[in-house]
């Protein structure tokens, strides 16, 4: 398992890496940051913890350069916080970034709509990664031992809070880009917006 994480997780920074161009590594350094940020703050909850992501945020962001961004995030929480761990950052990085860029995917292309799809599609995302990242991290557990499926049933049920929080901040930080900086967002074909001022 931690192989299978660490080698995935290498496959998908080198796609992120590739796709980061010179003008957007300012904009992944500070959304990694934010997730760095978010991630760190832990509410105990049984035998787990529940704590903000904003995966979705940085997926749809980003897109491929969520790998990289994600990565060293997890990364420095590992070196300076012992959070994590340094053996299962591949594994951790998966849980995080594949839901960010799955999520990126299904909803970027909505972005190009009407308000309410706007709206629909940044809390949906918000939503879908924190509950893609959940259903992973259940999977792993059960794979791992069958005697970890009511952990990983909990783990699941214990990020519904957080999925309806992060889907509200996502639509809330989406809806306030396209006003402020909507060069930010992707177009439907996952390209950066142009701003008032680039289509003059």
């Amino acid at each position: 398992m931690l192989i299978s994480g660490a080698v995935l997780a290498a496959a998908g920074t080198a796609v992120g890496l590739k796709k980061i161009d010179y003008d957007r590594i300012a904009r992944v350094g500070i959304l990694s940051a934010s997730f760095f940020v978010a991630s760190l703050i832990h509410v105990p909850i049984g035998p787990a913890s529940i704590h903000l992501i904003m995966n979705g945020l940085v997926g749809l962001l980003l897109g491929w350069a969520a790998f990289p961004a994600i990565l060293v995030a997890l990364l420095m929480q590992g070196v300076f916080f012992q959070y994590g761990g340094i053996t299962t950052l591949g594994v951790n990085t998966m849980i995080m970034a594949l839901p960010a860029v799955i999520c990126y995917h299904l909803f970027a292309p909505l972005l190009a709509k009407g308000r309410k799809a706007v709206l629909a599609a940044a809390f949906g995302c918000g939503f879908c990664a924190v509950l893609l990242g959940a259903v992973i991290v259940g999977l792993a557990l059960m794979f791992t031992e069958e005697k970890f499926l009511e952990v990983a049933t909990l783990v699941v049920t214990a990020h519904l809070p957080v999925m309806i929080i992060e889907g509200l901040i996502t639509a809330f930080t989406v809806v306030f880009l396209q006003k402020v900086q909507p060069s930010m967002l992707p177009t439907f074909d996952g390209s950066p917006q142009k701003t008032a001022n680039s289509q003059k």
